[in-house]
């Protein structure tokens, strides 16, 4: 893969760079009205969010950063954007273009104030693995492997500037209005902010992994603060195949029963547990060892969950609330999802649109078993999330409604349906981590 020998890191730069990708995506619509004149009009939509799924995933891989973090966010939207974006976004999980050697060395120099030859016995200065914020390189010291993240230069600084040029766009996709929208940009802000913190990443690491090591069929790598700065993190080289890897090709289904209790029991014992969880559900955050485990890395992204959010959502889940009119709306109040200066069409609206999504997202914890393989489940959310995103009724509402905690908490939950979907699980005990 061709390497990069800079990154755009002033607004100015940044913002010019979009600025040409939405150049590209202007010329990509004027071809799509000739192509519908003498096309199919779904063939001719086809082409036009493949061209534009491409124009901006590779203005975005070049500015890395907060701005490839939000196509990881959206790549996991599967019932929301098309599926060309989908695919082309779900790259920036774990391909693409690496920063080049000499760049890599001069950032170590940076903050080590020594070539890493001199500080590892060996250190492979081409990248084995390039996401949104860093990239990983391979280096041994005393006969022992490790893995070296190194962030990209400009990524914390960049962060304020980026999601200013995306709100915008994310104000008219989500239909959000009222002068209360900036808190969730500011959620998504300190979020990212915090997955450029890496000392904060080690220290938070190191908690999840004291806490969730008794998990069965659940592997960390170690941490070393010796080794690593407020832009460098080094740890356990694991080796193992990503999970996207693995699902295309595995046909053990004991195996996926496995993986999958495990990635359940990891999520469920955070949550309930800890009331911290690993926000950031996406394959290239899991491999798969030979031996059949489940390693989990990379915990900058941690979602802190406060008791006056964690009530009512979980009581949410519970049957007997959902089906008592009263005390669904009161929750629905709790979580900010109807306001006080709501209209009795938003209130009826809002009150209807959540019993139905809730009836079906909350399904898996109706029972102690479930089966995340059946097809049907994930065709209904998927199905329900074109309705809402297609609702001309919808857009006539304020969308400015919910806790701002629940970014990073149904984020969460969408990435961990999709990943025990994907890995084809069965049989899953929902609540296996209250006795492990």
């Amino acid at each position: 893969m061709k390497t990069i020998d800079s990154i755009p890191i002033t607004k100015i730069s940044r913002a010019s760079k979009l600025v040409t990708t939405g150049a590209k995506v202007g010329v990509n619509y004027i071809k799509y009205y000739g192509d519908k004149m003498i096309n199919s009009k779904e063939d001719a939509k086809e082409r036009l969010n493949q061209n534009n799924a491409e124009d901006i995933y590779d203005s975005l891989k070049k500015l890395k950063g907060s701005a490839l973090k939000v196509a990881q966010m959206l790549s996991m939207e599967k019932s929301i954007l098309p599926q060309a974006y989908v695919e082309k976004f779900s790259l920036s999980q774990f391909s693409v273009p690496p920063l080049s050697p000499p760049l890599v060395i001069k950032i170590f120099k940076k903050y080590f104030g020594k070539h890493p030859d001199e500080l590892f016995d060996t250190f492979n200065a081409i990248s084995v693995n390039a996401a949104s914020i860093g990239q990983v390189h391979i280096a041994e010291k005393d006969g022992k492997k490790y893995a070296v993240k190194i962030q990209y230069p400009g990524v914390a600084e960049s962060i304020a500037s980026d999601l200013a040029l995306v709100k915008p766009i994310a104000i008219k996709m989500f239909n959000i209005k009222g002068k209360d929208s900036d808190k969730y940009f500011k959620e998504v802000e300190n979020k990212l902010t915090e997955e450029t913190n890496y000392i904060l990443e080690i220290e938070q690491s190191k908690a999840v992994v004291d806490a969730c090591k008794h998990i069965p069929n659940l592997k960390f790598p170690n941490y070393y603060e010796e080794y690593s700065s407020e832009r460098i993190i080094t740890m356990d080289y694991m080796k193992g195949e990503h999970l996207s890897e693995f699902v295309a090709h595995n046909a053990d289904q004991e195996k996926s029963n496995q993986l999958g209790q495990a990635l359940w029991d990891f999520y469920m014992y955070q949550i309930h547990n800890l009331k911290k969880v690993h926000a950031d559900p996406h394959p290239g955050n899991f491999l798969v060892s030979k031996l059949g485990d489940l390693i989990a890395l990379d915990f900058g992204c941690m979602k802190s969950i406060p008791e006056e959010f964690y009530k009512p959502y979980f009581e949410l889940a519970d049957k007997e609330c959902i089906n008592n009119a009263e005390a669904f709306k009161q929750k629905l109040y709790e979580l900010e999802i109807l306001r006080t200066d709501d209209s009795e069409d938003e209130i009826l609206f809002f009150s209807t649109m959540f019993h139905e999504l809730l009836n079906l997202f909350t399904q898996p914890f109706q029972s102690e078993i479930f089966d995340f393989s059946n097809p049907e489940f994930f065709n209904k959310v998927s199905e329900m999330g074109q309705k809402y995103s297609k609702s001309t009724e919808l857009r006539n509402m304020n969308g400015n409604r919910g806790s701002k905690h629940f970014i990073y908490i149904n984020r969460t939950f969408f990435g961990l349906y999709n990943l025990m979907f994907d890995l084809k699980a069965e049989s899953i005990k929902i609540n296996n981590y209250i006795s492990i």
